[in-house]
């Protein structure tokens, strides 16, 4: 019986992982989380919590994690990110932790990449475009450091974009959906308002991400970096034409210039072949799928 601790268990992986965990998704295993209200760069606080549980696994999934709040406010984000990264290193260091941690970093650290060197894998020099990206860069960097010098166990997992049901509105694919889901309820005028919608990223559900998180705690190697995504390469657009189909509506789409992103990646898709290659890990719920029950969740709550 394995023993999880998880970080940042209140968002939307740290749900999907209780409940990856509760139908043995993880194993033999129980489940705690970092309390509400714990601040992630509390290190004693944090300490005494991790000490309560001793546990085998820990996810750090804790941080700021909205893109457009880093521009907003990069000292905040660097703060959280990284120097709460290095609370929870040290707190690990003071209980004697010996068992795996895997840190979540973010595809985005990737930042400008050459088509021609698409789809991108973990030996591509990271170039971050944003504060974000570099708050994770320089967490992952800082995590891998304490397995070279402190022996800890740690892996590095680097996530692209993951969707799925209970997802920020703030995050492009639920805020597609949601207006979609009004257009079709009569809620809203047949108008789509969009940014950019033909840049191209690499989607999963996030349930086959948790279900990597998991094949990476039980198999990955230890110091090791793992790109997270399907493999394949979709635009934004197609994504929309899904759900407007999916729906049964045909709205007009308006461009929001206020809704682009500074230096936006204009193409992005990973090369995931190591996870699979050391952990047997597979995606395994479509595309279709998820922008499905995305879109479903939204008729039903139909939101004012």
């Amino acid at each position: 019986m394995k023993t999880l601790y998880i970080t940042g268990a209140g968002g939307f992986v740290g749900q999907h992982i209780a409940q990856a965990v509760a139908g043995g998704g993880f194993g033999a295993c129980t489940l705690h989380a970092m309390p509400d209200g714990l601040d992630i760069r509390d290190s004693k606080a944090l300490l005494a919590s991790l000490a309560a549980v001793q546990p085998d696994w820990v996810i750090h999934l804790a941080a700021r994690s909205f893109v457009p709040d880093s521009f907003a406010d990069p000292r905040e984000t660097l703060d959280v990110n990284l120097f709460g990264t290095l609370s929870l290193l040290c707190a690990l260091r003071e209980m004697n932790f010996s068992g795996r941690l895997l840190y979540v970093s973010s595809g985005d650290v990737y930042g400008a990449v050459p088509e021609s060197a698409l789809p991108v894998s973990e030996s591509r020099w990271p170039e971050p475009r944003n504060p974000y990206a570099v708050s994770k860069l320089s967490a992952e960097t800082l995590c891998l450091q304490w397995h070279r010098s402190e022996q800890l166990d740690v892996i590095v997992a680097r996530p692209f974009n993951h969707i799925g049901p209970g997802q920020s509105e703030r995050f492009v694919v639920p805020a597609l959906a949601r207006q979609v889901a009004r257009i079709a309820a009569g809620l809203q005028d047949p108008s789509l308002v969009v940014g950019d919608i033909d840049v191209t990223r690499d989607f999963s559900d996030v349930r086959d991400v948790v279900r990597a998180y998991a094949a990476i705690l039980g198999r990955g190697q230890a110091g090791q970096t793992y790109n997270v995504g399907s493999g394949r390469e979709v635009t934004v657009r197609s994504i929309l034409q899904t759900l407007c189909a999916q729906a049964q509506v045909e709205p007009t789409v308006v461009s929001d210039s206020a809704r682009l992103r500074p230096s936006e990646q204009r193409r992005m898709v990973a090369d995931c072949g190591r996870l699979r290659q050391d952990t047997g890990w597979e995606p395994a719920i479509s595309l279709e799928t998820s922008l499905q029950q995305i879109l479903d969740q939204f008729r039903t709550s139909q939101t004012p």
